[in-house]
This record gives C-alpha cells, sequence and structure tokens, in this order.
C-alpha cells in the first residue's frame, strides 16, 4: 500500500511509521558517539550500559528482574527479535497458537521452522479473546503462543482476566509465550501495559519483545530489544550470532544515554492518545465508523456506510481515487477474512491527518 501511495501521490496513512522526525537531541547523541569513534562491532548481546538501562526500565515499570548479562539483548528491530525467539525455540511439528488479525510476521516465520500455525480469530468490534475455545486448540504438540498488546493492526489491549486465563491455561504445561510488546508505552484512557514481564508465571516462560523504532519516532534506526530467562535466552543468542551477530554500536550507545531521562518515553502515552484523539475529532460526521482504539498508534474503522466492496478493493480504490492509503484489515487474517474494515496510522503529522480527513469527509 506505501507503494501504491507512494504511485499515486496519496497521503500515506498505511504503513506505521511517523511522517515527523525524532528527537533532535538523540540525533546529536547518535553524533556525539559516532565522532567518540564507536563505529565498530558492539558486544553480540549489546551495549552493556544500554542492556542495563533496559533492565530498569524493566523493573521500574513492571517489577521484573531481568539480569542485563544473561536475560537482555539488543536486535535489529522487534521483527528480528520476534524472528530469532521463534527460530531459536519452534521446531518441525511444533504447533504455534496466533491471534487473527495478527502483524504479518509470525506465521511465515513458524513455517519456515517447519512448524504449524494455529489461528484464532477474533472478531470486531472488541476482538476480545474468547479463552474457553483458545484451550481446544491447545494439544500435546503446543509449542507456543503469540501474543500482541497492545494489538496490531487492531489496537486493542489485554486485560487482567486475560493473563489470569493465560496463567491458567500454561500453568504446569512446557507451553513458551512470544509477547509482542513494541507498542508497550502506546496505552490510552489510564490503562495500564500488561506486560508478561510483570507476572512471574507468565515471565519465567515468556520472551518479550520490543522496538525502540516505534517508541522514539526513528523506525529506519531498526533497533529493539527483547527479555528472557536466561535459559531461553541462551536459545535465543544461539542464532542471533548468526544472524545479524551485533546492532548499530553508534545507536545503541546514544540510546542507553537517551534512557536515562525517563521523561523520553513515559510522556509517549499522553502525546499519542492526543494524536487518537486528534484524528477521532477530524473524522466526526464523517461515513466511517471508528472502532476502538485502546493502544497502539492504529486506527480501525468500518466503511459500510460508503461501499460493499471487499476491503482490499476498497483500500485500492481509497488510495487512487480519493488519495488516502490505508491497510485492509484482512490482510492480518491467515485466511483473508474480510470483516470490511480497514486501519489508519496515525503516527503523523497535525496537517497530515487534516488533509487525509478532509479528503475523507467526502466520502
Amino acid at each position: 500500500m506505501s507503494k501504491l501511495a507512494q504511485e499515486s501521490g496519496a497521503i500515506n496513512l498505511s504503513q506505521g511509521y511517523p511522517d515527523y522526525d525524532c528527537d533532535p537531541e538523540l540525533i546529536e547523541l547518535v553524533n556525539k558517539h559516532m565522532r567518540a569513534g564507536h563505529n565498530q562491532y558492539a558486544p553480540m548481546a549489546g551495549v552493556a550500559l544500554l542492556r542495563e538501562r533496559i533492565a530498569e526500565k524493566a523493573n521500574m515499570l513492571y517489577g521484573a528482574d531481568y539480569h542485563p548479562e544473561s536475560e537482555v539483548m539488543v536486535t535489529a528491530g522487534g521483527t528480528q527479535a520476534i524472528f530469532t525467539a521463534i527460530a531459536a525455540l519452534v521446531h518441525p511439528n511444533d504447533e504455534v497458537i496466533i491471534f487473527d488479525p495478527a502483524y504479518d510476521a509470525y506465521a511465515p516465520a513458524v513455517k519456515l521452522m517447519g512448524g504449524f500455525v494455529k489461528s484464532y480469530e477474533l472478531s470486531p468490534p472488541n476482538y476480545k479473546i474468547d479463552w474457553k475455545a483458545v484451550r481446544k486448540l491447545i494439544s500435546a504438540h503446543t509449542r507456543m503462543i503469540i501474543l500482541n498488546t497492545p494489538q496490531n493492526p487492531t489496537g486493542t489491549t489485554l486485560k487482567e482476566e486475560d493473563m489470569e486465563e493465560l496463567i491458567a491455561i500454561t500453568r504446569k504445561t512446557d507451553i513458551l509465550i512470544l509477547s509482542d510488546e513494541v507498542y508497550e508505552h502506546l496505552v490510552y484512557d489510564g490503562q495500564q501495559h500488561l506486560s508478561m514481564a510483570r507476572y512471574p508465571e507468565l515471565r519465567e516462560r515468556s520472551v518479550v519483545c520490543a522496538s525502540f523504532g516505534k517508541l522514539f519516532h526513528n523506525t529506519g534506526w531498526k533497533v529493539g530489544y527483547c527479555m528472557a530467562p536466561a535459559l531461553l535466552m541462551d536459545e535465543f543468542r544461539k542464532v542471533h550470532q548468526f544472524e545479524v551477530f551485533s546492532v548499530n554500536t553508534p545507536v545503541q550507545h546514544a540510546l542507553a544515554d537517551y534512557l536515562a531521562d525517563k521523561s523520553h518515553y513515559l510522556g509517549l502515552t499522553e502525546f499519542y492518545q492526543a494524536k487518537r484523539d486528534f484524528f477521532s475529532g477530524l473524522m466526526q460526521g464523517s461515513r466511517f465508523k471508528l472502532l476502538p482504539c485502546e493502544g497502539s498508534y492504529f486506527q480501525t474503522a468500518r466503511f459500510d456506510r460508503i461501499s460493499n466492496e471487499k476491503d482490499t478493493d476498497f483500500s485500492k480504490r481509497l488510495t487512487t481515487e480519493v488519495g488516502v492509503a490505508t491497510v485492509p484489515v484482512s490482510a492480518f487474517y491467515t485466511k483473508g477474512t474480510d470483516f470490511g474494515i480497514i486501519r489508519f496510522c496515525f503516527a503523523k503529522k497535525d496537517e497530515t491527518l487534516e488533509r487525509a480527513a478532509e479528503k475523507l469527509q467526502k466520502l
């Protein structure tokens, strides 16, 4: 859709990245560390100070004690962390439960490792998990459950009752959890982010993946991290070593310095909630019906009052004829299930959102 937007000259609200730059202070820090000579390979696990700052952050936010030496890993973005975890822990004939609609990197990685994907379809508008149905998917071959909160593309979040069910389902089993938490600081309306790291019974079986690119508006830098118990992290590192070995050195040093000021990430909720509310306000009175957005920087919407087309066809027409690019949510379902919903990214400048909304209001 981004390619189609570029070809059509459309406003791009499809792919999940900002159209504004990151903090100039962070750019200056990268420059500082480049000039200081931090331009060679970093340690395989990541710059020590950055891993320490990540562990401190997890302890402050979630009360979780991750050892920076053996349980924290810096990765080349969140997607690499996810792929590496699957490659390290999923083996041929293992079954992995995925909740659709899902980020499209999960299933291919499982299949590449010879695993079997068991998809559980969530339905709008609330995309709530029926844990009784999930129990029926579990078998002796279940190796992993992949969760994403806040969730891409739906913008929903896991609740306390979900965590209780997850604890009950996995207790006294060997099931592992891969928790994609790249939008951990984008949780709105006074809710708390419920990380797997908060819950000792889940933490001991979980690989938690996160992304600095999503947090600090620099997705092109491709730096993320993961946290896991030492036993799981040992396996993770066996793959990481021969996959990327190490991650951008001056950027790691800069991020370590930047994380020293907690306001750099604690203020993100307010920043993005304001963007969500701004875009929602702009869309009032349009024929789109916005669905609840509890987190992430994505807003989903029904378009049935405008068209009965397939969401893929509608998205393409919206891009080429109206001049606003979106993503059809059916693209995130294994079976291509179409509920007539599209996804907007509101991580954009206010003027970008205003121009897009002006076009969308005319439909």
